[in-house]
């Protein structure tokens, strides 16, 4: 079983690592880019691989070639064309090798590459809303979903009594639904605040109204993309996504819940600014 402290530990490595690319924001700005790639590909292979499909190069390569390239294709046309290729190779992937794979396999497949790449870029989109504030959206997107997780599991641990969706995920709680709420609005009303006044000394001013609107928000969002990859694996009898992050299980377990907050927290900030002035 693993233990509380395996959690910390690897949280703690997750946080550092995004702390080394807001690092290297400004003197390589690829940095986001590339972690974001990482990410995707990973997340998608360990989907390849609990599906079984690591052996079928045919689905593998294509699906890992655009997990990757999507976080370097923008929003616009090109990206457009990298699904269009995607979906050229796959669909005729399909009829070549129809003997050995199965259009639910495919169908599978084909979904989460669009899902998972085009939500995570959606956290490189989020930077490019600001030229000097960017990189604290990014933090946003990824922290309201993160904190909101922690928060419910240390509530749910110690005061869990009433289990908010017991056939999809038996160890969520209803406290610890509402502890993580708690947590992540106090987290990103701090973080404004921390921003505003000791970052930038005062000289920056913060909507403590859109940092309500991502931590209220962002939490039930968090549960959502949790709940929903948590019934993925149930459909496609799936145990588990991988062990990559002890405490955390793989890479696609611990991001499930910011391929949805990140393109909400994208939608909010663009029309309802965090940094106003």
């Amino acid at each position: 079983m693993i233990s509380m402290k395996q959690r910390i530990v690897s949280g703690a490595v997750l946080a550092v690592f995004f702390a080394a690319i807001i690092v290297f924001n400004q003197s390589f700005p690829l940095a986001l880019n590339i972690a974001v790639a990482v990410i995707s590909a990973v997340a998608v292979y360990e989907l390849i691989k609990a599906l079984s499909l690591e052996k079928k190069w045919f689905l593998l390569a294509p699906a890992l070639l655009t997990a990757a390239a999507v976080p370097f294709s923008g929003t616009g046309d090109l990206r457009f064309l990298v699904y269009c290729l995607f979906t050229l190779l796959l669909f005729s992937a399909m009829i070549l090798y129809h003997r050995e794979t199965s259009f639910k396999e495919v169908a599978v497949l084909y979904s989460m590459v669009v899902l998972i790449p085009c939500a995570l870029q959606s956290l490189v989109t989020l930077r490019s809303l600001s030229e000097h504030h960017g990189m604290f959206y990014v933090l946003l997107a990824v922290l309201s979903a993160w904190v909101a997780d922690v928060g419910a599991f240390f509530a749910g641990t110690f005061f869990g009594k009433h289990k908010l969706c017991p056939e999809i995920s038996p160890k969520k709680t209803v406290e610890g639904m509402i502890g993580g709420l708690i947590v992540n609005v106090a987290a990103m009303l701090l973080c404004g605040l921390f921003f505003s006044q000791v970052y930038y000394g005062g000289t920056k001013t913060v909507s403590y109204f859109s940092l309500f609107l991502i931590g209220f928000f962002g939490t039930f969002i968090s549960i959502l993309g949790d709940l929903s990859f948590s019934v993925i694996k149930r459909s496609c009898h799936i145990k588990d996504f991988g062990q990559v992050i002890p405490g955390h299980g793989g890479i696609l377990d611990r991001f499930d819940s910011v391929i949805f907050t990140a393109p909400f927290v994208y939608l909010l900030v663009e029309y309802l600014p965090v940094v106003v002035g």
